[in-house]
């Protein structure tokens, strides 16, 4: 199924609600608010982080503190792939005169040969972690600026609060929202403020930290830099500068391993009704999710399957292929697009609506404590110069639900449908191949040559989320724009 998406990529898209075109394998379908959602108009949290290497997994505050990167697993300087642990036996002399063997490790890559002992690193005597780590020259700079910057911080926030004005208040509300009694004993103790209180000085600013100022004046060039003959062979890259920012080494004997950076998973949300339409499982191990609202599962799929050659002013037919993806039958019926202002009124027509069940969910605040704050979208037109004109069925296509059984059982395609052969042209289980045809336009050659065509996707969908208005399954018509690239023009 995957396979087919990857095989047309671009020649059926859908539009989202946001306004962009992506295929069906790119976008998801939110099942609380009906609507088609794609990476642009969800919010994207952080759920866990790990190492893709040892699958260890680590939390947000700890993997933090290790500067997003994990302790025992090493990328290699000079073509980023992941090193290896070797092992090596030598033999050491002991106080008895006689030789004991004793096994080392170092770091090597299996791609590029490249090896910890290129550089000069010693081997280690455990398997795991030990190398020595390369000591930023810039280090004592940055720390003394990230103290600066956040004590300064802390007096701005410490200022608005003190224009705020507030009523009276007692003694116990503030202790618990500035902390007096941790503030009392920590001076009573003799020890520094909180909050990089310790970097003040006497009147209680904070320390003056010379900032980074850019120079117009530049280091000229040494002379030998034109007269020396590079071996590039001992240059590094800009990719091998880049992948460690902290020395951006120049020689190649310079290269140092780095440690892998650490990769996260991540759940998607619905900005409308802040529902989940994507979340993986917390194990890193795992490839599975929690909850997979992609469009393939819920919206059927449009897939081209043949077109005769196309010709500016003439008609070709053109085959594509419906797959119904849910478990309860669905009607598809084919209509025009909408002009620019029935789409513009129907999105104010939604944006009306949102903003009432907004105002609706505001002024219901004994149903729960904590209330979502939904998102509006303003609405965006789609912006697509289509270059051809479709003729499209004038009668809607039962499409019955998916059976995995059968697929691999004959007897299931005995149905009796009452189609119009000259629609229809054949059908298997849950799909159906339909004909169109499709009449090339003028402004396909100043386009390239490619036709694009669109249409309305008018289909029924099964709504089994319960509500408190609603808590048997519901069926609700729902649209959707589909484009489609159908190809090139042959020559006239």
């Amino acid at each position: 199924m995957i396979m087919a998406y990857i095989l047309q990529p671009d020649i059926v898209r859908y539009a989202c609600s946001c306004g962009s075109l992506k295929p069906i394998s790119r976008i998801y379908f939110c099942r609380h608010c009906l609507k088609i959602r794609c990476g642009y108009c969800v919010c994207h949290e952080v759920d866990s982080h790990y190492c893709a290497n040892c699958l260890e997994n680590l939390p947000s505050a700890e993997a933090r503190l290790k500067k997003q990167r994990c302790a025992n697993c090493f990328d290699c300087p000079s073509c980023l792939h992941t090193l290896s642990t070797r092992a090596n036996t030598i033999v050491v002399s002991s106080s008895e005169e006689k030789p004991v063997p004793r096994k080392v490790y170092y770091m090597a890559c299996g791609f590029c040969r490249w090896t910890s002992r290129d550089v000069g690193l010693p081997d280690q005597t455990v398997a795991s972690g030990g190398l020595p780590e390369k000591e930023n020259p810039s280090t004592a700079r940055i720390n003394s600026l990230l103290e600066y910057y956040r004590a300064l911080a802390l007096k701005e926030k410490q200022e608005k609060e003190r224009k705020k004005v507030v009523s009276r208040r007692s003694y116990l509300h503030f202790s618990d929202k500035f902390g007096l009694t941790a503030v009392m004993a920590r001076k009573r103790a003799g020890l520094p403020q909180l909050g990089g209180g310790g970097l003040k000085d006497d009147l209680g600013n904070p320390p003056d930290v010379a900032p980074s100022v850019a120079s117009e004046e530049v280091e000229q060039l040494p002379e030998e830099i034109f007269t020396t003959t590079i071996n590039l062979t001992s240059v590094t890259t800009l990719t091998q500068r880049l992948a460690q920012p902290e020395f951006q080494p120049k020689y190649v004997s310079e290269l140092y391993p780095a440690h892998k950076h650490l990769l996260i998973k991540r759940s998607q949300r619905c900005r409308s009704c802040e529902h989940n339409v994507s979340k993986p499982e917390y194990n890193p191990g795992s490839i599975k999710f929690k909850i997979q609202l992609s469009a393939y599962y819920h919206i059927p799929e449009v897939r081209m399957v043949t077109c005769e050659p196309l010709r500016i002013g003439e008609e070709s037919h053109l085959i594509i292929k419906l797959c119904n993806p849910t478990q309860h039958p669905s009607v598809v019926q084919f209509l025009p697009l909408p002009t620019a202002e029935e789409d513009l009124e129907e999105q104010q027509k939604e944006m009306e609506e949102k903003r009432k069940q907004s105002e609706r969910r505001d002024s219901d605040k004994d149903l729960s404590l904590t209330r979502q704050l939904s998102t509006i979208e303003d609405p965006r037109p789609i912006r697509v110069d289509l270059t051809g004109d479709i003729l499209l069925p004038s009668s809607g296509v039962l499409l019955p639900p998916r059976d995995d059984a059968a697929e691999y059982d004959d007897s299931g395609d005995t149905h009796n449908y009452q189609d119009d052969p000259k629609v229809v042209v054949w059908r298997k289980a849950n799909k159906a191949a339909l004909k169109m045809v499709v009449i090339p336009s003028n402004e396909a050659r100043e386009k390239g040559g490619e036709v694009v065509v669109g249409f309305l996707m008018n289909y029924t969908y099964m709504n089994t989320m319960a509500t408190l208005e609603q808590k048997e399954p519901q069926k609700v018509n729902l649209k959707v724009k589909v484009f489609m690239t159908v190809g090139k023009v042959v020559g006239d």
